[in-house]
């Protein structure tokens, strides 16, 4: 198939026309493939679509209080849930990836399909705007079963970071990717986690933005949780 047709197909089970094609073929591109890849759609679409899924809590959820719909969001916007959604959406059959990372089973990896999916809901953000991305994580999430029982399942170390710094009425935590090393099919990612108010950061490696994420956010909670016993 064509990328001429494979981004019409995609664009149909999306339920999404592009005017800019040629942000949908950024978002399906790895940084393996080519220069303009989909890292900053990625972080685009991370932004929105954790407002567009708070927004659908908000709603569904009407009773839950605020710390419960954060960690239940955390389930829906978690790596294994993104790549589900990837998985359904056909997201392999069109990722533009590097031969490196094709021979290393890079269609599968949950890192890069996730990342892939969020690129795709910036992608739509800056071509239809708020309204778009929206309706497409609606869609998405549409045959997801949520429920406030989901608040039970155990909280990865960024979300305990946010309800630590929001039980203590202080700004969510920032983070920076500070360098990110190796070969195209095998990187390494350094990322910083800072709380400006409390004057406290560590860093974070991993294979992967999210992974080394966490790593940061693990690191800087063991600190805050230490200095603050």
């Amino acid at each position: 198939m064509s990328t001429r047709d494979a981004l019409s197909d995609l664009q149909i089970r999306i339920g999404y026309a592009f005017r800019d094609r040629a942000l949908l073929q950024q978002a399906i591109t790895h940084r393996s493939f080519s220069a303009d890849h989909n890292e900053r759609l990625e972080f685009l679409g991370d932004s929105v679509l954790n407002l567009a899924v708070a927004h659908l809590l908000y709603v569904q959820l009407s009773e839950l209080p605020e710390g419960d719909l954060s960690r239940v969001r955390a389930n829906l916007v978690k790596q294994d849930t993104l790549q589900a959604l990837a998985l359904q959406m056909q997201l392999p059959d069109v990722l533009r990836l590097g031969e490196g990372e094709l021979k290393s089973g890079g269609r599968k990896r949950p890192s890069i399909l996730a990342d892939a999916l969020e690129a795709v809901i910036g992608a739509v953000y800056l071509d239809g705007g708020y309204a778009a991305a929206q309706g497409l994580v609606e869609r998405l999430f549409k045959n997801v079963e949520i429920q406030p029982q989901m608040q039970a399942a155990a909280k990865d170390p960024k979300t305990e970071l946010q309800e630590w710094l929001q039980a203590r009425k202080l700004a969510l935590p920032q983070y920076v990717v500070m360098a990110t090393t190796g070969a195209a099919h095998r990187q390494t990612f350094e990322v910083a986690c800072e709380v400006r108010e409390l004057r406290q950061s560590q860093r974070g490696l991993g294979p992967s933005r999210r992974a080394a994420e966490q790593a940061a956010a693990a690191a800087l909670l063991e600190i805050l949780k230490a200095s603050h016993a």
